[in-house]
């Protein structure tokens, strides 16, 4: 016996990161911009090294919405768990796109700039748009960290972001963090570059800018992977459904639950159950409703949840 989805009722309940997402984006899509400028101007292959970086991280929060959009969509026949994970697979497509495209090319760049060094024009240009880069990257960043910390909950850092079931607060977190990172790197770059007259310095902030994104691309790429593939529900959450579902006179015993994140705030469940013989089906009906009950209560993000019900075998009575 089940709680059966109901295809047209069942969605996703939008993640509270929209708002950290959108922020990100136009900080990024401003700065893609005046950093070509700069690198126009100067030729410095750490500023151009940046403006990839703000490119692929304004396509990067453009993905990022359009997982969300999309996962937001209904379900349907076709699709009776509706399409929460769509949101995990375009926060793994993001993860790739910072490793491939913005770790690579900076890293590709770097060495380029080190094999055939040019000389640094008027580093002027390059100091102005790392100072509006970072009032903006920063201002980002304070909204990225806002929302992470909402899920916090006196958890240390690492606890919650390998805890997080919301690809899209984090990976906006990590993201705008290697930004600001990485205009501290390209300062470096420039400054040095320019007082000993070493355009070699330039190459070497490339380079190290693209291990940052490598960096960051890795751990995202793990903790995306985990998602996408299914991570269960919390041990604490399970063990207290399991003392729920115990505490039901109809109930004899019950095993640990299966489960599986199906988004952010979609739990799938599964209730393997020994009931008492005695009950008539009526009586197994109505207790199977009523655990289902007693969970969604309890915890609201259950949305799907399936009892397997069995029976203890009676013993022989003798006369």
């Amino acid at each position: 016996m089940s709680n059966a989805p109901v295809p047209t009722a069942t969605t996703a309940e939008p993640p509270s990161s929209k708002v950290a997402i959108v922020a990100a984006l136009a900080a990024n899509l401003a700065i893609a911009i005046i950093k070509f400028v700069a690198a126009g101007f100067t030729g410095s292959s750490a500023m151009l090294a940046e403006g990839i970086h703000s490119v692929v991280d304004t396509a990067n929060e453009w993905l990022l919405l359009l997982g969300l959009r999309k996962s937001q969509r209904p379900a349907h026949e076709g699709r009776p768990f509706g399409y929460g994970r769509e949101l995990y697979f375009w926060s793994f497509i993001v993860s790739i796109c910072i490793f491939a495209i913005g770790g690579g090319i900076s890293v590709y760049e770097g060495i380029e700039h080190l094999r055939h060094p040019a000389p640094m024009g008027n580093p002027m240009w390059n100091y102005v748009v790392l100072g509006l880069a970072f009032l903006f990257d920063g201002a980002s960043f304070l909204v990225a960290r806002r929302t992470f910390n909402a899920q916090r909950k006196g958890r240390s850092f690492w606890r919650t972001f390998r805890s997080s079931k919301d690809p899209s607060t984090f990976v906006v977190l990590f993201e705008d963090a290697a930004d600001l990172l990485g205009l501290m790197v390209a300062f470096l770059g420039v400054f040095l570059s320019h007082y000993f007259n070493n355009p070699s310095l330039d190459g070497v902030a490339s380079l190290l800018i693209g291990v940052i994104l490598l960096v960051v691309a890795g751990l995202l790429l793990r903790e995306n992977k985990s998602l996408l593939l299914g991570e269960p529900a919390e041990a604490t959450m399970l063990q207290d459904v399991t003392t729920l579902v115990n505490a039901d006179a109809a109930v004899v015993a019950t095993d640990t639950p299966l489960s599986s994140y199906l988004s952010p705030h979609e739990i799938l469940l599964v209730l393997r159950v020994e009931f008492q013989p005695t009950l008539t089906a009526t009586q197994l009906t109505e207790a199977v409703g009523r655990l289902e009950s007693t969970v969604q209560e309890r915890y609201p993000d259950v949305r799907h949840v399936f009892v397997e019900p069995s029976f203890v075998e009676q013993a022989a009575v003798k006369v």
